[in-house]
């Protein structure tokens, strides 16, 4: 398969950095590209998917990256996956690191199957963004954090 570049260029962002993100396909499928509207980007089923009700499928996206030094990407359903295909990401959402960069270092989707299902090939079933990573964290215990309190979790606009 042929190896292409992603070059994610906001241009009516003033202050957006541009980076590129090198991809090498491992299967026939339609090129990644930026949509005009939103900054994730659909990621696609590599082959034809078939999954029986309770079946856990690595589902192959058919593309290895190579991300920028310093990024990582975050890879989540798209949100029509689960009405469309009855599928879950079984982790929530996937981490890949600038580290998995290899020819061979496939993208998957983990998948948790709630039905009996076939998903095409080509269909786009997940989408990701890439994310500067983390900074060096340093960690200082206290007794106080001297802010108040909000009232606990999903406490948000209640009295």
């Amino acid at each position: 398969m042929e190896t292409s570049e992603i070059l994610l260029e906001y241009p009516e962002i003033t202050n957006r950095e541009i980076v590129t993100v090198k991809v090498k396909y491992l299967a026939d499928i339609t090129p990644i590209e930026k949509i005009a509207q939103g900054d994730w980007i659909d990621l696609r089923c590599a082959r034809d998917v078939k999954m029986i009700a309770g079946a856990y499928v690595q589902i192959p996206l058919g593309v290895a990256m190579e991300l920028p030094e310093g990024y990582e990407a975050i890879i989540a359903p798209r949100s029509s996956t689960f009405r469309k295909y009855g599928i879950l990401l079984t982790n929530g959402i996937g981490i890949v690191d600038n580290s998995y960069c290899g020819n061979d270092d496939q993208w998957t989707f983990p998948a948790y199957a709630m039905y009996d299902v076939t998903i095409p090939k080509n269909e786009r079933i997940c989408q990701f963004r890439i994310q500067k990573i983390q900074p060096e964290i340093e960690f200082v215990t206290v007794d106080d954090l001297k802010n108040p309190n909000r009232g606990g979790l999903g406490s948000t606009g209640r009295v």
